[in-house]
C-alpha cells in the first residue's frame, strides 16, 4: 500500500472507531468471501464489518483514543463497527461463528471498556433492545395494575360491607 492509501485507510478506520458505540474484533482465518458477505448481510445496518490490517487498525484505534486492543489485533483481523444495537450485532457474530468455525470472536470495546471474548459472548446472549424494552414495559404495566388494585381494594371492601349491612337490615325487618 502506498503511503497515501495507508493514510486514507487510517483516517477511515479512525472515523469508524469514533462514530461507533462498540467495536467487536474477530479473526476470520479461512473464511471465504461468500461467507463474509453472508455475515455482513446478517449484521445488516447495525454494524459495518471491515477487514483491516492490524498495524493500521492499531494506529486508527490510538488516534481515536481507544486503548487496549493491541493484544487482539493479531492474525487475520476483521472489525465490526457497531452503530446500532450492540447485542444484536454480537448475537449475529456469535450465530455465524457457530455455523462457520473459522470466525473467532476475540475482543471488543463497548463505550471505552475493553471486552474479552467471554464478555462479547455474554453480550451476545443478551436479548435485543426491543425485547428488553417490551419486558420493562410489561413490568411497569404490572406494577401499575397492582397499584390500581391496591387503591381500589378499600373502596370495593367498603361497598361490600355497606351492601352486607343493608342486606342484614332488610332481612332483620
Amino acid at each position: 500500500m502506498a503511503r497515501t492509501d495507508k493514510s486514507a485507510a487510517i483516517a477511515e478506520l479512525t472515523e469508524l472507531f469514533r462514530s461507533s458505540s462498540a467495536v467487536l474484533v474477530t479473526e476470520y482465518r479461512g473464511s471465504t468471501v461468500a461467507q463474509l458477505k453472508t455475515l455482513r448481510r446478517a449484521l445488516g445496518s447495525e454494524a459495518k464489518y471491515t477487514v483491516a490490517k492490524n498495524t493500521l487498525a492499531r494506529l486508527a484505534a490510538a488516534e481515536a483514543g481507544v486503548e487496549g486492543l493491541d493484544a487482539a489485533l493479531k492474525g487475520p483481523t476483521a472489525l465490526a463497527f457497531v452503530t446500532g444495537d450492540v447485542a444484536s450485532a454480537a448475537k449475529a457474530l456469535k450465530e455465524f461463528s457457530k455455523e462457520n468455525k473459522n470466525l473467532v470472536l476475540k475482543a471488543g470495546v463497548l463505550e471505552g471498556t475493553i471486552l474479552n471474548a467471554e464478555d462479547v459472548a455474554k453480550l451476545a446472549d443478551l436479548e435485543s433492545r426491543e425485547v428488553l424494552l417490551a419486558k420493562t414495559a410489561g413490568a411497569l404495566k404490572a406494577s401499575l395494575y397492582k397499584a390500581a388494585y391496591v387503591f381500589t381494594a378499600p373502596l370495593v371492601k367498603t361497598v361490600r360491607t355497606v351492601d352486607a349491612l343493608r342486606e342484614k337490615q332488610e332481612n332483620a325487618a
